[in-house]
């Protein structure tokens, strides 16, 4: 199928008809993560940098399903309760994310879901097939095709 639905154990159910994310060939839609904890479904505390840390790590975990990283990230939109918190927001964000940088919206709104303060979507890129062709199997087959099914490094047996 060239589109899927992307789910994860380790990241908080979706609370509405949607899914965490959608895989459609190469790209990588990801809803937006509210600060919930996976395990309880509740906030993870009232505090935006909390919060923050919180939704990047949901994030990351609706990634791994796919085997995919912070850095495939090509494109974030942060919504905020309060943008006199952007400050405090930002730094945390500055900590999960290494240039380059990924485009960057954030935008104000009236109220998010559950009462928090931010959410945070995404738009990636997987671009892992295309890493393992020019990077090859450790070596051992360099670009051959037999290492497009996923070498995970045991190519050479």
């Amino acid at each position: 199928m060239f589109n899927r639905a992307i789910h994860s154990d380790l990241a908080p159910r979706a609370i509405g008809p949607y899914s965490p994310a959608m895989q459609l060939g190469d790209f990588v839609y990801v809803s937006g993560q509210l600060p919930v904890v996976p395990e309880t479904g509740e906030l993870v505390s009232d505090d935006i940098r909390e919060q923050t840390q919180q939704s990047i790590n949901n994030m990351q975990a609706v990634l791994s399903a796919v085997d995919l990283e912070l850095r495939h990230v090509v494109k974030t939109t942060v919504y905020m309760t309060d943008l006199s918190q952007f400050n405090e927001m930002n730094e945390v964000y500055g900590l999960y994310f290494q240039q380059p940088y990924p485009a960057r919206s954030c935008v104000q709104v009236a109220a998010l879901p559950k009462g928090a303060k931010v959410e945070i979507e995404a738009l990636v890129i997987d671009t892992l097939r295309y890493e393992r062709q020019t990077q090859g199997c450790g070596g051992c087959h360099s670009n051959d095709d037999s290492c497009e099914s996923g070498c995970d490094g045991n190519c050479c047996g």
